[in-house]
């Protein structure tokens, strides 16, 4: 009974770990995954391909812009990037928006100046671009024409990863004034279901994350921590986290804004700062990611990916070291990154998340009147038309099958039109019907 009374505490104090850091955050997640939905409702995917056409410096930035713009959902990026490859985008272009999502999103910012501090989020949005830039020198130097035909010609497969239909999902208003989309009715649908899309892409990663956050706040202690991160040998310590970093987040299976509250229990228990933003980083090469890696563009691709995306995240882990070091922006003193127990009192935090939680409920309400859950029960599978749109011979072959030009949402089978013409109820452009 004493050892069940034991576990059960235990249980119960990680859980009370995990609510407290999740009542510390909804209102900055709310207000990310809103101010994300407005982006995509007037930032179009369908522009993609056609602004990422080589690797040069031109290009990237604005892949990082587009990246920024997108899901913060690694498993939607990963999709998109293989997506808008396979249309014949560059591939290291396509690699540096899938770099953005899930680095240089707004909510991400949000969550790491909440729970560790604003140091973090500058670190963050710092080491991107510089971690996009190793990208692209290690790939002009490594990716062999070999390798790239191999890449092409596996995604060309069109093996099912995973939120291929997310990726592929675009209600983008493109008319008129930013304004005048966001306020549109058709604007205001399209934020609503990016807004729940997202979450239901995400939700898993961000409870798993901070049930995972709360187990070890609770359960390891840090003397652990400090024994494996080297504390007590600063110098061997700043060596050791940003190469250490990345491994904890392979092995961790958290990916997205989820390892944030992982990375505050790091930081209390002692990593380095650099490691810290390595192990953010490393959010791309979780397993089940590499595994996606693998059914897309093939065994020797994913271990290319996995080589240099490590490298890249441990690099951008070293600059970001040193470059705070030197600017005397590495946070010093005592760590209280915010791992707390449940707690609500009423406070600025209580307020704010009550606030934001109404306008989650008009959010839903309205994705739940625009024809909203038959969209999210298509968010997680392959898009029907994607080896037909991507190939003009195979699309001829659709019309020739089908004796006329007739086209309809790969969302909704129910609405049919003409070339060119777009869905009504969720904006998606018409694809030949087979």
């Amino acid at each position: 009974m004493i050892v069940l009374a034991s576990i059960g505490g235990g249980v119960a104090h990680a859980l009370s770990i995990a609510f407290g850091m999740t009542w510390e955050i909804l209102w900055a997640l709310v207000l990310g995954f809103a101010l994300s939905g407005v982006v995509q409702a007037v930032v179009s995917k369908g522009e993609m391909t056609r602004l990422l056409p080589d690797d040069s410096p031109r290009t990237l930035a604005i892949a990082c812009g587009l990246g920024a713009a997108s899901s913060s959902c690694s498993y939607a990026a990963v999709a998109l990037a293989r997506s808008i490859f396979r249309k014949g985008a560059n591939f290291t272009a396509a690699m540096a928006f899938e770099f953005a999502s899930t680095n240089l999103v707004i909510e991400l910012g949000i969550i790491l100046a909440l729970l560790i501090g604003w140091r973090f989020t500058l670190a963050e949005f710092i080491g991107g671009p510089i971690m996009v830039v190793f990208l692209a020198l290690l790939f002009r130097a490594f990716l062999t024409p070999r390798l790239l035909k191999i890449a092409r010609k596996e995604a060309g497969m069109g093996r099912r990863g995973s939120m291929e239909g997310h990726a592929e999902m675009d209600m983008s208003v493109t008319e008129g004034s930013i304004l005048s989309r966001i306020t549109s009715p058709q604007g205001a649908t399209a934020i609503s279901h990016y807004f729940v899309m997202d979450w239901a892409a995400i939700y898993r990663d961000i409870l798993g994350g901070l049930l995972i956050a709360g187990a070890l706040a609770a359960w390891v202690p840090n003397s652990f921590w400090q024994s494996f991160f080297l504390v007590d040998h600063p110098f061997w310590a700043k060596v050791w986290g940003p190469l250490v970093g990345p491994l904890v987040s392979m092995l961790s299976f958290v990916c997205s804004i989820g390892n944030v509250p992982l990375a505050a229990v790091l930081w209390n228990g002692g990593i380095s700062f650099g490691g810290v933003i390595a192990f953010i980083f490393a959010d791309l090469i979780i397993l089940p990611i590499l595994n996606i890696y693998r059914k897309y563009y093939g065994g020797k691709v994913s271990l290319f990916l996995l080589a240099t995306f490590y490298a890249t995240m441990a690099a951008a882990g070293y600059v970001i070291e040193i470059l705070f070091d030197v600017l005397g922006l590495t946070p010093m003193g005592p760590r209280h990154a915010k791992v707390v127990e449940a707690s609500v009192h009423l406070n600025y935090t209580t307020v704010l998340d009550l606030v934001f939680l109404v306008v989650v409920a008009i959010l839903v309400i309205r994705f739940l009147r625009t024809g909203g859950p038959a969209m999210l029960r298509m968010m997680d599978a392959p898009m029907e038309h994607d080896a037909a749109s991507d190939d003009p011979d195979a699309a001829h072959a659709v019309h020739q099958r089908s004796g006329s030009a007739t086209y309809t949402c790969p969302m909704h089978p129910e609405v049919e039109g003409r070339e060119g013409g777009t869905c009504p109820k969720c904006g998606m452009k018409l694809v030949p019907k087979a």
